[in-house]
């Protein structure tokens, strides 16, 4: 060992950053933690959706399946913007101020418009969350993504407020890197969603 590395018998960490990002922060692993219960409720969600739908002779029970356009569209939206949070989360890992603000703020933008559509998404189901076990089940699924849709958001305001009038530390760097990488899951975990709601109704 560098016997200039310690001190008095003890391991001299001065030297070491106080900023990092990826597996080599502990808020990337407590992200990851969120990230893995977060899934395995998505996952008994959607095993609910089926396991519902072995049980009847007609699916959807009493009502259309769901419209397909504001569903579409919303996905495509979602998929879109992965690019402005991954840019963010790049800008981030190079604590690059400018390129923290501009993304940060397209990423409330995409944010703002997934929101807005998934109203009309509800609206498009074509029944109530009380009108049977059907209703339940796809109400179910449409509102835990969209908790998560807009805690997110909430979160990426407040982040955009705070670089665009300080005091910034280097943790918030880290903040918005790994904002971006639960983004990536929120995105992720649309895709089986959208198909398990606008498809699994017309499937035979």
């Amino acid at each position: 060992m560098n016997e200039a590395a310690v001190k008095d018998g003890a391991l001299d960490v001065s030297q070491l950053p106080t900023v990092v990002f990826s597996h080599r922060s502990l808020m990337w692993w407590g992200t990851l933690g969120v990230m893995a219960i977060e899934g395995t409720l998505f996952a008994l969600a959607i095993m609910a959706y089926f396991y519902l739908r072995s049980h009847q002779a007609t699916w959807p029970i009493t009502s259309l399946p769901p419209d397909l356009l504001w569903g579409t569209i919303n996905t495509f939206v979602m998929l879109a913007s992965f690019f402005p949070a991954h840019m963010a989360k790049r800008a981030a890992e190079r604590m690059d101020l400018r390129g923290v603000r501009v993304w940060l703020v397209g990423c409330v933008v995409f944010g703002v418009a997934f929101s807005v559509l998934r109203g009309f998404e509800f609206a498009a189901l074509n029944v109530r969350w009380d009108s049977n076990a059907y209703g339940s089940v796809v109400w179910l699924l449409m509102g835990l993504h969209t908790t998560h849709i807009v805690t997110d958001l909430i979160d990426t305001i407040v982040l955009t407020v705070l670089f665009f009038t300080g005091p910034l530390e280097g943790k918030r760097y880290v903040d918005v890197s790994e904002n971006s990488f639960y983004w990536y899951f929120v995105v992720a975990a649309w895709i089986p969603i959208y198909f398990v709601i606008y498809w699994g109704a017309r499937a035979l």
